[in-house]
C-alpha cells in the first residue's frame, strides 16, 4: 500500500487524487463525496491513527496558526461530515472517536489485527490501561507494617489498606496544605497556584476588522458595517478605551501577531472574529485575547436571524463588558430596525469612510425612505456634509438646509448619540457661525463618548476660535491620541494655527514619516515650512504632495516657479493654477483670500474675505486662527469683518 493511500474497513483514501472510495457488497467500488476541509480532517486522523489529535492541531493544520476563523463551529461541522461520509455513529463510533476535553482519535484497525489487539464491541481500541482495568480484578493491597508510623498511629499487628484510602488521605492533606497557604498569600502563592482572570486585566481594546466567510466579496461592506457598529457599540463604555475604526481597519487583511498589533494600537486586549451572512441567517464568532501573554480568555458564536442582526453589535457589548469586569451600561431597549434599512445604512457607512459621499449620502438616504426614524441614517446624512464643510466641491447654498435637517432630526430621535450632536455642533460652528451653540454640542458630543476622536478634533476648531489656544491644543492631542489613522496631520494643524511653527514642522515630519503617502500631512508641513520663511523646503514638500496625488506635472510646475522666482514664484502659480482650476469647478472665495494670502497682496485677500462672508464660506470663521491672514490684521476692513462674524478680536 503506498504512503499516501490509506485502507480502513471497507474504505481506501487516496490522498494524492483526495479521493475516499468505499468497497460494497457486490465488490463493486463507489466514490464517496466528501468536501476539502473534511477530507484534510480525516487524512490528518489517519495519520495520526491510534493518537490523540487535539482541537488546536486541528486548527492549525486546516485553517493556520494566524488566521482566525469560527473554529468551533468549523471543526464540529468537518467532523460530522467525517462520519456521514464513513457512516459513524457518534454515540457507538467505528471509527472517530471523540476524546473528551481534548480532541479526536481514529481507531480503526485492519481486520486481521482486530482479536490481537483487544477491540471492544463498539469498534474502539483498548489502551494497554483499558485492557487491564477490563481484564485484571483489582485486588486489595495489604501492606505489612510493625511499626507506629513515627509515634502518630499506634502499631497493629497487620493493618490493610486499599490503595484508593492511601491517594484519598494523601489528597486532604495536600488540599489543607495548599489552604493555608492560600490564606496566607506568602509570596504570592495565590496567584502562582490560581492565575487571575486575564479578562479582568483589560482595560483598553482593539476590535480588529471582522472576517467575511460568506465566500462571497461583495458581502465585505457587512463585515466592515458590523465592525464599525460592534466598536461604536463598545466606546459607549466609558471605562473601556476602545480603538477608533479607522485606526483598527489598517489591519484589514493583514497576518500579524496579536501581540505585535495590540502593541502598536496601545491595548492590552484584541477582539477579533468572523462573520458571515446568508438570504435569512447571520452567524458571528468572535474571540477576545488578553495580548501581553497572547492568551484567549473568551469566545463565543451568535447565530441570528436576518431581522435581528441590527441587534448583534449591542448584545455582544454588553457580553464584553462583563467578562472585562468594567462598569456596564444599562442595556437600552433598541428600536426594531428594518433590516434593509440596516442594510443601506451599512453600505453607506463603508462609502462615508472610503470618503465617497456622493454614494454615502444615496444609502443613507435610501435607509430614511425605508424607515423615516432610523436615528443613525439621519446622522449618516449629516456626517456626510459635515465631512468637507469648506464649500469647496459645491456651493454652501446647496449644503446648509438639509445639513441641518438632518442633524437636528438625528439628534431628536437619539439624544444620547454623540455621532448626532457632533454634527450638529459643526453645523453650529461652520454654517450658522453661532459659537455658543457650537461649544455646547462639541462638549455635549465629548461627554457622551470621550473616546470619538472626531468630537475632539472638532472641539479644537471651536476652542481655537474662542481665543483659548491651550485648550484646542489639548483637544487636538486628544483626538490624535484617540484615532492616529484619521487626521494624522490634525495636531500640526493644532500648532499652526497657535503660531508654533518649529512644533508644526517637528510634528508634521514624524507624521509623514509613519505616514509617507497621507496628502493632507504633506500640505500642512508644507505651509509651516512657509510660515516660518522656508521656501525651498516648502517647495520640496509641496512637490512630493502633489507626486502623491497622482500630478507630477504640477508638481515639475513648482519645482520650475521656485527655480524663476523663489517664494513669490511659488505664491504666483498658485495663483494662476487656481485661475484655471476654476474654469472647470467651483471654488470658495475663502480659498481665493487664501492663495491671495500666501501673494500677500492685501487688497486681494481683503476682497476676496469680504466675497467668503457674503457666499458664507464655512471655513472663514476660522479667520483669526489662519497665520497667512496676519499681514492684514491691521487693516480696518479685517476689524470690521472679524466684528460682523460676531468675534472676539484676538488681534
Amino acid at each position: 500500500m503506498s504512503e499516501s493511500q490509506y485502507r480502513f474497513a471497507e474504505f481506501q483514501l487516496d490522498c494524492a487524487s483526495l479521493e475516499l472510495r468505499r468497497q460494497g457488497r457486490s465488490h463493486k467500488s463507489e466514490r464517496i463525496s466528501l468536501e476539502r476541509i473534511p477530507m484534510e480532517l480525516l487524512i490528518l486522523l489517519l495519520e495520526r491513527q491510534g493518537s490523540v489529535v487535539t482541537r488546536q492541531e486541528i486548527v492549525d493544520r486546516l485553517w493556520g496558526k494566524d488566521v482566525f476563523v469560527d473554529t468551533e463551529h468549523g471543526i464540529n461541522t468537518a467532523i460530522r461530515k467525517v462520519r456521514r461520509a464513513l457512516k459513524d455513529e457518534p454515540d457507538n463510533p467505528r471509527f472517530v472517536l471523540t476524546v473528551s476535553g481534548k480532541g479526536y482519535r481514529f481507531v480503526s484497525e485492519k481486520a486481521e489485527d482486530r482479536k490481537i489487539s483487544g477491540r471492544s464491541s463498539g469498534g474502539v481500541d483498548l489502551t494497554d490501561a483499558d485492557r487491564r482495568s477490563k481484564e485484571e480484578p483489582v485486588a486489595p493491597v495489604v501492606e505489612e507494617t510493625s511499626g507506629d508510623f513515627s509515634g502518630r498511629i499506634p502499631a497493629a499487628p497487620l493493618i490493610s489498606v486499599s490503595r484508593r484510602w492511601v491517594f484519598m488521605i494523601a489528597t486532604l492533606v495536600l488540599l489543607l496544605c495548599v489552604a493555608g497557604l492560600l490564606a496566607s498569600n506568602t509570596g504570592g502563592v495565590r496567584d502562582r497556584l490560581f492565575p487571575p482572570n486575564r479578562a479582568s486585566l483589560i482595560h483598553s481594546i482593539a476590535v480588529l476588522p471582522l472576517a467575511n466567510l460568506s465566500g462571497d466579496s461583495s458581502q465585505e461592506y457587512f463585515a466592515d458595517g458590523m465592525t464599525d457598529e460592534l466598536i461604536t457599540a463598545l466606546a459607549k463604555n466609558h471605562s473601556l478605551r476602545v480603538v477608533s475604526r479607522t485606526s483598527a481597519m489598517q489591519y484589514k487583511g493583514v497576518q500579524r501577531p496579536v501581540r505585535d498589533i495590540a502593541h502598536e494600537l496601545g491595548v492590552d486586549g484584541v477582539l477579533e472574529g468572523s462573520v458571515s451572512r446568508n438570504a435569512n441567517r447571520v452567524h458571528m464568532t468572535v474571540q477576545l485575547i488578553y495580548a501581553p501573554t497572547d492568551t484567549h480568555v473568551w469566545a463565543e458564536s451568535y447565530d441570528r436571524d436576518f431581522n435581528q442582526a441590527f441587534s448583534l453589535p449591542e448584545e455582544l457589548s454588553q457580553t464584553v463588558a462583563k467578562e472585562v469586569k468594567t462598569a456596564t451600561l444599562p442595556a437600552r431597549s433598541q428600536r426594531y430596525i428594518n433590516p434593509e434599512a440596516h442594510d443601506a445604512y451599512l453600505r453607506g457607512r463603508v462609502f462615508w469612510f472610503a470618503g465617497d459621499h456622493t454614494h454615502s449620502l444615496f444609502y443613507f438616504r435610501k435607509a430614511i425612505q425605508l424607515q423615516p426614524d432610523y436615528a443613525a441614517a439621519w446622522s449618516g446624512v449629516a456626517d456626510s456634509y459635515d465631512n468637507d464643510p469648506s464649500g469647496s466641491e459645491r456651493p454652501v447654498q446647496e449644503v446648509t438646509a438639509e445639513f441641518e435637517a438632518a442633524a437636528r432630526k438625528a439628534v431628536e430621535l437619539d439624544d444620547s448619540s454623540s455621532e448626532a450632536h457632533c454634527s450638529l455642533a459643526a453645523w453650529y460652528f461652520f454654517f450658522a457661525w453661532d459659537l455658543p451653540h457650537a461649544d455646547a454640542e462639541s462638549r455635549r458630543a465629548a461627554e457622551l463618548d470621550p473616546n470619538y476622536s472626531e468630537a475632539h478634533h472638532l472641539r479644537s476648531y471651536v476652542l481655537a476660535t474662542m481665543n483659548r489656544p491651550e485648550e484646542s491644543l489639548q483637544e487636538a492631542k486628544r483626538a490624535i491620541e484617540l484615532d492616529p489613522f484619521r487626521r494624522p496631520w490634525g495636531l500640526g494643524y493644532a500648532y499652526i494655527q497657535t503660531r508654533q511653527f518649529d512644533a508644526a514642522i517637528d510634528d508634521l515630519r514624524m507624521r509623514d514619516q509613519a505616514y509617507p503617502e497621507e496628502f493632507y500631512t504633506l500640505i500642512y508641513l508644507a505651509e509651516a515650512y512657509w510660515l516660518k520663511g522656508m521656501g525651498r523646503e516648502s517647495a520640496e514638500v509641496l512637490e512630493k504632495a502633489l507626486v502623491v496625488l497622482g500630478d507630477p506635472e504640477k508638481a515639475e510646475g513648482i519645482h520650475r516657479a521656485f527655480q524663476r522666482g523663489g517664494r513669490k514664484g511659488i505664491a504666483q502659480w498658485r495663483v494662476e493654477s487656481y485661475k484655471i482650476r476654476v474654469r472647470k469647478e467651483f471654488i470658495s472665495a475663502y480659498e481665493w483670500a487664501r492663495q491671495y494670502g500666501y501673494l500677500g497682496d492685501k487688497n486681494a485677500t481683503l476682497k476676496f474675505l469680504d466675497l467668503a462672508y457674503y457666499e458664507r464660506s464655512p471655513w472663514l470663521i476660522l479667520i483669526q486662527t489662519e497665520p497667512i491672514f496676519d499681514f492684514v490684521h491691521s487693516d480696518p476692513r479685517y476689524h470690521a469683518l472679524v466684528g460682523e462674524l460676531g468675534l472676539t478680536p484676538s488681534y
